[in-house]
């Protein structure tokens, strides 16, 4: 793809910021991990892009965080793609880990972007919990019964984001699923040749 100076370029996709926007001038800057005050940053920064009428540049550089505050923000994105008008830009810069992935895979294909020394983490949702059960087998078993839902609820919404992430890559859902599993490790050449991203900026 051919990145110009100007402020936008054009191609069969629409209009995509130029390569200095997207590296130097974000509008939305999330750096460090996901958590409940993240997100209220995030919707702060989207609120600002809403009122200026731009479309949304973001970088995202992140350890990981918590799954649900990645999926509120992920939901945003999508709100805002959805009913502004406006073309919505994730640029992963440096470290887009575990729950940052959610958030990366809520912006299409063509309008994701890493850098050079980017590395996507996939893996597992985890949990750490342990459960308590004294008293009457009835309500042992019922403890037992919403704690398996918990569990393949996380599953589900795990899945979907997987397959967020591959649409219209080489990968399968089930195939990052496997991959998942043992802590997968993607650097940005390799996301670029599995077709995850659109284009890795250098």
């Amino acid at each position: 793809m051919a990145f110009h100076d100007d402020s936008v370029s054009h191609d069969q996709d629409g209009r995509v910021p130029s390569r200095e926007k997207l590296l130097f001038q974000p509008n939305i800057s999330i750096n460090g991990l996901i958590d409940d005050e993240t997100v209220s940053f995030f919707l702060g920064r989207l609120e600002s892009v809403r009122k200026d009428d731009q479309d949304m540049v973001m970088e995202l550089n992140t350890g990981g965080g918590d799954a649900d505050a990645a999926r509120r923000m992920a939901l945003e994105v999508r709100l805002f793609r959805r009913h502004s008008g406006r073309d919505a830009f994730c640029v992963g810069k440096t470290k887009v880990y575990s729950a940052g992935v959610t958030v990366f895979a809520a912006f299409p294909k063509r309008y994701r972007f890493m850098t050079e020394d980017a590395v996507l983490l996939v893996h597992e949702r985890r949990m750490e919990t342990s459960i308590a059960l004294n008293g009457p087998m009835r309500s042992c078993i019922q403890i037992v019964r919403e704690q398996l839902a918990m569990l393949e609820t996380s599953e589900k919404l795990e899945m979907e984001g997987f397959r967020e992430l591959v649409e219209g890559s080489s990968l399968s859902a089930d195939e990052l699923y496997q991959r998942a599993t043992q802590n997968c490790y993607i650097h940005a050449a390799d996301a670029l040749g599995l077709g995850l991203v659109r284009d890795v900026l250098r």
